[in-house]
């Protein structure tokens, strides 16, 4: 790094509540020397304009954005999807691999590691085939962090399928229970149909997350105690 800037390149998950922070993290690493590309698709555009005049080691990657049948022509944020609309989303954007690998092979000097939101792990795959590091960025705090992987790694079942209100214990420390209709919709959704191709990827969305290289968390340390 004394000899040559680092290059970050950062995916961010088109919603407002993922993408600005993301975004601001993306603002504090290029104030502290960093390179920094943000990958969006055109719609997406106008959310970093603002940032990209604030110096110009920021610079964007603009990809078209991959088409599906359930997100309606020229829809490429989440709150323009109606309610459950972001499975079809994290489905939809993973089609970006193949684009982004041709990008990272081409540039001059391409990033040497690759902050991916939360909802995005199989950018991970791409980080691996590139041999760099993959980090998660978590727009919200820790312990809802580990609630989600802990879902998603020992899948905790009911043992009463139509019961809403079954409590399911997490080997977290300090973490209650929960019961069923509490849960994490994208999970509950996988749970209850775990053939369907979307709750397939979404799952391997998450095994990307935590086989990744490192977390950045978007959170303080008055919030995660106790």
């Amino acid at each position: 790094m004394s000899q040559q800037k680092a290059h970050i390149l950062t995916f961010p998950y088109p919603a407002q509540g993922h993408m600005l922070p993301l975004l601001d993290l993306a603002h504090q690493l290029s104030i502290r020397g960093l390179d920094i590309t943000i990958l969006v698709t055109p719609k997406n555009l106008p959310l970093v304009n603002p940032l990209l005049c604030r110096g110009p080691s920021i610079q964007t990657l603009v990809l078209p954005f991959p088409s599906h049948p359930s997100i309606p022509p020229g829809v490429e944020n989440v709150k323009d999807l109606p309610v459950g609309g972001f499975r079809t989303m994290m489905y939809t954007l993973r089609n970006l691999h193949n684009p982004l690998k041709e990008w990272f092979k081409s540039h001059v000097s391409p990033p040497t590691a690759i902050i991916f939101d939360m909802f995005l792990g199989s950018a991970n795959r791409l980080a691996d085939e590139l041999s760099i590091p993959g980090y998660v960025f978590s727009p919200s705090g820790g312990l809802a962090l580990s609630v989600i992987y802990s879902l998603w790694r020992h899948m905790p079942k009911r043992k009463d399928p139509s019961s809403d209100e079954e409590n399911i214990p997490f080997p977290v420390p300090n973490c209650p229970s929960y019961p069923w209709w509490q849960l994490s919709p994208v999970y509950r959704s996988f749970a209850d149909n775990e053939t369907d191709l979307i709750s397939q990827t979404i799952k391997e969305n998450f095994d990307g997350d935590m086989a990744s290289f490192g977390l950045v968390i978007n959170s303080v340390s008055e919030l995660e105690g106790v």
